[in-house]
């Protein structure tokens, strides 16, 4: 989880449903092996209420904010029955829940979403929250399911990386470095090096065209992830160059995973990465938590 903020907790953003609370103990999980707190986030935008003109009485606030006290303590609770002795912080916020994920994400080492969400995060499908985080964060962020939405993530498997020649790309390999060195996981390396289909024209090209290209491909791979071998040397890697498009290819090779990472933008083998397409697409059809980096702040 590389972050400018190496040190700070991780947040997740809780709201009473099952993917929330997958995605709160899996960011719990993540805390309590690297000796982070954690921060739960309930966010429920109280002033919307006002919206018609007419203020509700005091009262109705006082239960908006007691339900979020409650739901904030029975995610606490279900932490803590996993991780007795993880630092837990609970923050309820008067606020959407993208504003207030952002500003306590501020000095996080990690943001934390499930794939889909009721109660504070009502309407906020995960797709539109995550690339808002992404897009305007200062850390990863981890949107979290399983094989589907309400599935807790699996906890054995490959952790697979996203590879191109892209400055997020860079951040990208570090993570799932980073990440399979925690996990004990072999890390499945892939570059897709055509993004669209081969039209006819194309698949007329000499067999020994395509070699060439394959070969140049399989070279950049390696020469993307050597420094990285070096310091992960208990790191198993299995590199794969697949002619196709990002998604399909990193998702083929992801079927076992317990997480996919991969930048917020890419260009290259990997064009089309960038938010709203390829890692929207990965939100919504992968099976495993996925990843979101972005590059390293020099």
């Amino acid at each position: 989880m590389t972050s400018s903020a190496t040190g700070g907790p991780i947040v997740v953003g809780v709201d009473g449903s099952t993917s929330a609370t997958h995605a709160a103990l899996w960011a719990a999980d993540q805390a309590a092996q690297r000796h982070l707190p954690l921060r739960l986030v309930y966010a429920d935008d109280f002033a919307r209420a006002c919206a018609g003109g007419l203020a509700p009485p005091q009262s109705f606030f006082d239960e908006l904010q007691a339900a979020g006290e409650t739901l904030l303590a029975d995610a606490a609770a279900e932490v803590r029955r996993r991780h007795p002795e993880l630092d837990v912080v609970m923050d309820l916020e008067s606020a959407g829940p993208v504003p207030a994920l952002l500003g306590r994400g501020a000095d996080a080492r990690l943001l934390v979403v499930g794939s889909r969400g009721i109660g504070g995060f009502r309407g906020m499908l995960a797709g539109s929250t995550a690339v808002a985080l992404v897009a305007h964060g200062h850390c990863p962020v981890a949107v979290v399911r399983g094989a589907t939405p309400d599935a807790a993530a699996p906890t054995t498997g490959s952790v697979v990386v996203g590879v191109d020649g892209s400055p997020t790309g860079e951040a990208a390999i570090a993570a799932a470095f980073d990440e399979a060195s925690w996990r004990g996981a072999e890390l499945v390396a892939v570059h897709s090096w055509a993004e669209f289909p081969v039209d006819r024209a194309e698949s007329r090209r000499p067999v020994a065209e395509w070699t060439a290209v394959e070969e140049s491909e399989r070279e950049l791979l390696a020469e993307r992830l050597a420094g990285w071998q070096e310091k992960f040397p208990d790191v198993p890697v299995r590199r794969v160059i697949a002619k196709g498009r990002p998604v399909e290819c990193v998702l083929d090779n992801a079927v076992d995973a317990q997480l996919i990472v991969v930048g917020s933008r890419g260009h290259g083998g990997l064009t089309g990465m960038m938010l709203g397409s390829t890692s929207q697409a990965l939100i919504y059809h992968a099976t495993c938590p996925l990843l979101v980096v972005r590059p390293v702040a020099g």
